[in-house]
This record gives C-alpha cells, structure tokens and sequence, in this order.
C-alpha cells in the first residue's frame, strides 16, 4: 500500500468506531439498517471497513468505482445506505447525485483524503470521525456484542449490469470464507505466502482469489491503489508476491510490459523468471487467452497458472491447472452442470477434428447450467426477487453463459464461449461474439478484438469487430481479408462469422475490472454521423477485399434499411 501500513486490529478498531456501532447500531431497523457502502479505490480503509462490518453483523456494499449520475444514486437509495465512505476523486461524482439520494445526509457521507492538498474539510474525514470516536483510548477497546451467523449477508457485490440498475449479488460469512479456503488450498497456500492486490478490492476477483484466501491461512497481501502493468515486476520482486489475481486484458498489459522493458525472451528468463528476488508460484483469475497463458507462466517463472470459470453468483465453479487440456477452464466435477441449448435439452459434448477445432459447434455450445434443488454456493441478489427467478427457475440455475464440455481421457472439461446476451445472430444462426473475437485476435497484428452484432437491412444482424493493432502497424485491409478467408478454408472460422464491418480503435474503454466494455461499440455500429473520423472497413456481397466505408456508404445503406422498415435500427 502507498499509505502507511497498520496493524489489522487497529484498523479493525477504527472501522468499528467510525460510527458504525455508534451512528449504526443504536437505531437499526428494517428501515434504518446497518447498510455500509463503500466507494473507494483499493486503500488499507477499504480492507478495515470489511473487517469492521465483519465483526458488528453489518453489510458492506462494494460500489463498482466507475458509477455516475441516476445509476450511482440508484443503486446508493436501493441499497438503503446508512453510511458511505468515498475517495476524495469520486466525491465529485458524489455531490452531482447529493440532492436525489434518500436517507444518506451529508454528515453520513465520510471521504477519505487522497489528493495532495485535500480541500475537504477535516470534520468530514474518515480520519476525524475515528478520532472523535475513539478518541485517546485505542487499547484495550471491548468488542461488541452483536450475533452473527455463518449467513449474515458480510458484503453485496455489483454486477456491471447491461440494462436497469447493476444487480448486488449477496455474499455471507460462510460463502466467502468457504471460498478463501478453497482457493487456499487449491493454491497450496500458507502462511508465508504473499498475495498482490491489484485488481479492484470491491469485485469478487479480487475480493474471492486474492484477500479471502490469504485471509483464511493467515498470509500477506500488497496491496497496489489501482493496476500498473509497468509496476508489475518490480511490485512482484520488492513484496515478496507469491500468488497474484487477475483477468485476462491485464495479463496481456503485463506482457507487453515485461517485453518493452526487458527484450528478448533469453533477458526476460534470466531477470525476470530467473531473479531469486522473484517468488511468484501461481496466478488465479479468469479471461487469459492460451498464447498469453504460456508465456506467462513461462516469463515469470511460475508453476501453474489457474484459469477458472466462475462469477460472483459462484454457483458453478471450475479450475483449470496447466496439464489440463488447452483452451479449457478445468475439469467439471460437479454432475449437476449441464450444458443446455435453448430449449432445455443437454447439448451433445464436443467432437474435434485433427486439428483439434471444434466441428459441431451448433450442437456443442449452450449456456452452463446446474440442475439441482440447491444453487450452490449462489445466495441471491440483493432486494430483487425477480432477478433470483431469472436465474434460478425450474431447479435449473442459468448462468447466462455459453460453453461446451469435451470429454478426455475420461474426465469432462469445460471450455467457455463468452456470454449468452453476446450472441450474435445472423442467416438465423447464434454464435458467440467472443468466439469470432478469438479468431480475429490470432491475426499477428491485432493486440485485442472485440466483436459484436450490428443492425442489417434484410436479416438478423451483421458482424461487427473493433480492433487495436499493435503499436506503429497500420491497418491493411487485404492482409485481414485474406486472413480470415484462410481460417474459414481451415475450418476455424464459421463463413458466417467472417466480419462485414471493421473498425480501427487506438484503445477500447474498460470497465472498473478492466474488460472491454463492449455495449458503447455496439450502440455506435458502423454509423458513419457518430464516428466520422474512425477508420471503418466493409466488405459487400462478391468482396475480395476490405474497402473503406464512407459516409455516402452510409447513406446509401440507410435507404435500403428504409426501404426495409428497418431505419430505426441505426438510430437505437
């Protein structure tokens, strides 16, 4: 941590005594309950606030940091927040939204100090609130007597929601504690161990893979105020680091990092993966593509690099160790999932050709599902009954996710294809958005891909992808053109997921939890009023090539959409 480093029960103390118990605890009830939310970058108070609400049976609510306007004070007045702490950055954001917020007084709202020359007055701090709680007195402080249960809802996390409000997802004592020593255990973790917080602290990735597991045997973390691809190494050496959380647009970050600062691969292994300095054993996350995988666990010299599939609902969970098949996120172990297509039925599990590519694809890939009475480890959203119904309906928990299973040596493997609501429909066929993105990214230029259904004047949709190229590499249109003309001749690419529509991005824009936010791109499509200057490419029936797409192009396009009744399709 950048901040002056605090023994636990101290800081435990001064979560408790911030006004927890004292503005909290004596006026509880259903309509004032101790709902404790905070809106902070990762800071040693965040950690302290958990622990605080650990130990009085409250609920902390982990705002996601990128919340503005209506969505923010949404989510404050459908939380029923009692007390929010706010990193002096986003108290602007605060402030906009102070007037539409229920219940939550200004003296309620405490902001922790993070510019050099903090123009907050200090009555307002965290810092003041706990001296004028504890006052001199720091030891020998008596714990309070509240009962918690293994099920007392301890911290509700955000989705990042794609319509409506974001939906909290509880988490109790008992699942995140069972979660930290699953982990721990998987990893081999002990109390030596040094776990590196990089990752935002109000999301499960985090919250599950980093800080439960080294809290459940007693290790060490680092904590980083937010990620630094550039401050990896050095962050990873100087600590001590010997297990790291992640996803995937990172690692990737990371890599690039390593290769700008050190070279070639024979200087990378011998200062980086060959440094005594360097104790990094394991990584465990999720989204890290196999190319970036290997070369991982190779450059920084590490024994295994666990890419799991699993979500903040944590109903269905696998982890993949390295000596399991490529591409997969690990071993189902659970009989209860199930992949399932549209109509309920269980898919057919996957049959690969030679080369070892999916060949049955339409009857393979459905959404990961679990058929049982229980739903695991899930324990609800937060105040939305309806959202439980959609995700738990008929004994059948839908995880809004696609992938398929592939049977090998006898054990089933699951291999994720990104999102249910990321299909893509086209000629009245679905498939996976992160599938083609996956395709276009194995091109040598391309850095990251995104891929998406745009309107079409005549059917379903249109394939769209935005690409970031690798830096000083211009875009050639022919070279895409023939390289994906090559992987559907392969048969690694569908011929109906061969993009109409390019787009040339310097960078994309990423969620708190840094993955592509893909809903701004999708909503732009190929509207030539909106993006006038992006480079965009077509390709029409007959094409052998990718050609410019201009704003009479446009036009041109959106007669035949009015001549369709379809015109309003470009203007959503």
């Amino acid at each position: 941590s950048q901040r002056q480093p605090r023994l636990f029960e101290q800081a435990l103390h001064e979560a408790l005594l911030v006004g927890l118990l004292g503005r909290l605890a004596d006026k509880e009830s259903s309509a004032t309950p101790g709902h404790v939310a905070i809106l902070l970058e990762n800071h040693m108070e965040l950690l302290s606030l958990l622990g605080g609400c650990g130990y009085a049976g409250f609920t902390m609510f982990g705002l996601n940091a990128g919340l503005r306007g209506p969505t923010l004070s949404g989510v404050l007045n459908q939380a029923r927040i009692r007390l929010l702490v706010v990193d002096e950055k986003f108290l602007p954001h605060v402030e906009a939204v102070q007037g539409g917020l229920e219940g939550l007084r200004e003296e309620d709202i405490l902001v922790l100090p993070t510019a050099g020359s903090s123009m907050v007055p200090r009555e307002r701090t965290l810092d003041a609130q706990v001296s004028a709680s504890v006052g001199a007195q720091r030891e020998g402080l008596v714990p309070p007597v509240r009962e918690v249960a293994p099920d007392t809802n301890l911290m509700v996390i955000y989705t990042s929601g794609t319509t409506g409000l974001p939906k909290g997802i509880n988490n109790s004592h008992f699942k995140l504690l069972a979660i930290g020593r699953a982990v721990s255990e998987r990893l081999e973790l002990g109390g030596e161990d040094r776990g590196y917080a990089c990752m935002p602290l109000f999301h499960s990735n985090a919250l599950f893979l980093g800080f439960m597991p080294a809290f459940s045997v007693g290790a060490s973390m680092a904590v980083r105020r937010r990620f630094s691809a550039g401050s990896f190494v050095a962050d990873v050496k100087r600590y001590g680091v010997s297990y790291w959380n992640y996803v995937g647009e990172p690692v990737h970050y990371i890599l690039g990092a390593i290769e700008q600062e050190y070279g070639g691969e024979e200087k990378i292994l011998a200062e980086v993966a060959g440094d005594p300095a360097n104790r990094l054993r394991y990584a465990i996350g999720n989204g890290a593509s196999p190319p970036d995988i290997d070369r991982f666990i190779r450059w920084l010299g590490m024994e295994d690099m666990f890419e799991l599939y699993g979500s903040t609902e944590a109903a269905i969970s696998t982890f993949r160790r390295k000596t399991d098949p490529r591409g997969s996120v690990g071993e189902i172990t659970d009989p209860a999932v199930k992949i399932l297509d549209p109509d309920g039925c269980e898919c057919a599990l996957a049959e690969v050709g030679e080369d070892g590519r999916l060949v049955n694809y339409a009857d393979a890939v459905g959404e990961i599902c679990r058929i049982a009475e229980d739903t695991s480890l899930f324990q609800g959203y937060f105040d939305n009954p309806e959202a439980n119904q959609a995700r738990y309906r008929g004994g059948v928990y839908h995880s809004g996710d696609l992938g398929h299973v592939r049977v090998v040596d006898g054990k089933s493997f699951l291999y994720f294809d990104g999102r249910t609501d990321d299909w893509i429909r086209k000629d009245g066929e679905n498939f996976s958005a992160a599938q083609v993105a996956r395709q276009v990214q194995e091109h040598p230029d391309v850095v990251l891909a995104a891929a998406y259904g745009v309107p079409c004047a005549v059917s379903d949709e249109l394939v769209m992808v935005a690409l970031k190229l690798r830096p000083g590499v211009e875009f050639v249109p022919d070279e895409l053109f023939r390289f994906c003309t090559d992987q559907v001749a392969s048969g690694g690419m569908d011929s109906k997921w061969f993009p109409d529509f390019v787009r040339i991005v310097d960078d994309f824009v990423y969620t708190e939890t840094q993955k592509i936010l893909v809903r701004g791109l999708k909503a732009e499509h190929f509207d030539r009023r909106r993006l006038a200057q992006d480079p965009i490419f077509w390709r029409q029936r007959g094409s052998t090539t990718f050609e410019g797409f201009r704003l009479e192009d446009f036009e041109t396009l959106r007669r035949e959409f009015d001549r369709a009744e379809r015109e309003e399709l470009l203007d959503r």
